[in-house]
């Protein structure tokens, strides 16, 4: 497969769902929003969104499997796996918050292998395959080389369903309150992690995530020469109930402030 053509597809895709969601927003009635769960919440656009993602992305690649948000598709036994978020941030954009995305992941025998996060707001498509680097708007990106926590500004997001870990996570956040330059919550963590990748933040934890919302965005990080993994330090199995990012530089530091406060080391 030619990887380098196959985001480039990726990206009409999530560009055409992106123009989509900023149409919709204009008119949209929060009475039609949908609860799913406590702090869960669907539209018909999320919904929308994914349908026509899914549709395009099945002619893409016949035969795929897909992991989604919305539940428009299953997960078909096959080397190559979709993995969607067609409105990373709905909060924000329910309550006309510009920062939300679209988020496509491509994974390959479960190894991210592409992947893109449109920033609908800011018009701003970021993107990677592997071995072919991070780009954003055509654009080479690169993490930081922010090289002390202390000058470092770091990016998480708040737990909104599963409180088990709340305390420790209080007691991480506090930490990087004090010891960074500054934290910073948005409410999209594909734009978190995108941010990470061009150098804006130099690090993210957060937990109780899942696979759609990074996957696209760990192929990101990691092309911009970033690291990811989990609070304990695997770097290959990341799915996102728990990750922590950071330039190569913060990572181990980082991992291991993480890996203290919310595995009780």
């Amino acid at each position: 497969m030619d990887l380098k053509k196959t985001t480039e597809s990726i990206c009409k895709i999530a560009e055409e769902a992106g123009d989509f969601i900023k149409k919709e927003a204009r008119l949209f009635n929060r009475d039609k929003i949908q609860y799913k769960d406590t702090h869960d919440f669907v539209s018909y656009v999320d919904i929308n969104s994914e349908k026509m993602i899914v549709e395009r992305l099945s002619s893409l690649i016949p035969g795929s499997g897909f992991i989604v948000e919305e539940g428009t598709a299953q997960k078909n036994q096959s080397e190559f796996t979709w993995v969607v978020d067609p409105l990373d941030g709905t909060t924000n954009f329910l309550h006309n918050v510009g920062l939300h995305s679209v988020s496509i992941g491509l994974m390959y025998h479960d190894v991210p292998v592409a992947g893109a996060v449109y920033h609908i707001g800011a018009d701003e498509l970021f993107y990677a395959w592997k071995e072919g680097g991070s780009w954003l708007n055509n654009k080479r990106i690169h993490v930081s080389d922010t090289s002390s926590i202390n000058m470092s500004l770091v990016s998480t997001g708040f737990p909104v369903k599963n409180y088990t870990r709340l305390d420790d996570y209080l007691k991480c956040l506090e930490y990087f309150i004090r010891k960074s330059s500054g934290v910073r919550r948005m409410g999209s963590v594909a734009i978190d992690l995108s941010w990470l990748a061009c150098g804006r933040y130099d690090a993210f934890f957060e937990y109780g995530l899942n696979p759609w919302d990074v996957t696209a965005a760990i192929v990101i990080v990691r092309e911009a020469g970033g690291r990811i993994g989990t609070f304990s330090g695997d770097e290959k199995n990341v799915d996102g109930k728990e990750i922590v990012a950071a330039n190569s530089i913060l990572f181990e530091e980082v991992q291991k402030i993480t890996g203290t406060f919310m595995n009780h080391l």
